[in-house]
């Protein structure tokens, strides 16, 4: 058995990492690389902590594809930055944290550590695609994004999340029967369950706006009960069923956002993904000259011992 590929969902953590430390970090040039240094000491953490023998970063080439805002106009629509230099559709990222994902990339190059992108999808789609693909290792996909909770499974690999919204040293590992029962959702298709369960709640993070009226438990009641969306709505159009009067009326009156909205929800598992290089994780930087000059530069340098040093690491074979 090898370690298994863990896939990193790249500006979930960054952005967790430019808000966990000051910008009183900065390169020698005065330059913040607060986000920078956290961010490769994630990275190291979670080697250190899950011995993968395969990694990549996933990134967002599109943030907000044209395809949800075609079916939902509402979806992260308040995310968007007033029009200005950079175009009218140009997602609100602090001023201090935009000149530093190229940094963090230029890192990720020179250690050798694999990026993956796929044009017109977000990363969560460049995640759930390559997680659906794997047919040889346990997947541990890492995101503070409980969207990411869909992509659990058992078959035909060990999918698992590792959530990390309220940091990495409270991080909490997701299964199928971790999410069924902190979510209410069936056992049977938790993955699926959860995205329907997003569906019918909304998000207002995403600007999903959900049915009126259905919160989280009504809509965890309505999953264990159902088992599934299609099954819900055919309880409403059925005369005999025994939904209650108001939620038949609630859910009636959101027909048009449900007809729309799943594929705005369901992260994809298509997505025409590529990787900068290949995901197997090296044991010695790919470009260590590089790597030195930018540890010097951006001052970094513990940060890049604690990264190589888990990079070289003996990693035993294991299964999550």
């Amino acid at each position: 058995m090898t370690g298994p590929l863990l896939l990193l969902d790249g500006a979930s953590l960054w952005f967790r990492a430019y808000y966990a430390l000051p910008e009183s970090f900065t390169s020698k040039d005065g330059r913040p690389v607060n986000a920078v240094r956290g961010f490769t000491d994630m990275v190291a953490a979670l080697i250190t902590r899950h011995q993968p023998s395969r990694l990549a970063v996933c990134l967002d080439l599109d943030w907000r594809p044209q395809f949800r805002v075609d079916l939902v106009p509402s979806y992260k629509a308040h995310r968007v930055a007033a029009e200005h230099e950079a175009g009218p559709d140009v997602e609100e990222v602090p001023d201090t944290l935009t000149p530093q994902v190229p940094m963090i990339l230029d890192v990720l190059a020179a250690a050798g550590i694999a990026t993956a992108g796929a044009d017109g999808f977000e990363a969560d789609d460049v995640l759930g695609t390559l997680a659906a693909r794997e047919r040889a290792d346990t997947v541990v996909v890492v995101s503070g994004d409980r969207d990411l909770l869909q992509v659990v499974a058992d078959d035909p690999v060990p999918v698992r999340v590792l959530y990390v919204g309220r940091g990495l040293s409270k991080a909490e590992l997701f299964g199928p029967a971790e999410v069924a029962e902190k979510y209410g959702v069936p056992a049977d298709r938790p993955g699926i369950g959860y995205a329907e369960l997003a569906l019918l709640r909304g998000d207002p993070s995403d600007g999903l706006p959900g049915v009126k009226g259905v919160g989280e438990k009504t809509a965890s009641s309505l999953m264990l009960e159902y088992g599934s969306v299609a099954a819900l709505r055919a309880a409403v159009d059925d005369p005999e069923s025994g939904l209650a009067k108001g939620v038949r009326a609630k859910l009636t009156a959101a027909a048009d956002y449900l007809d729309a909205a799943l594929p705005v929800v369901r992260v994809a598992t298509d997505a025409d993904v590529r990787l900068s290089g290949s995901d197997e994780l090296p044991t010695a930087p790919a470009d260590p000259d590089a790597l030195a000059a930018l540890a010097g530069e951006l001052a970094i340098e513990n940060s890049i011992r604690r990264l190589t040093e888990a990079m070289a690491a003996p990693r035993e074979a294991h299964r999550e």
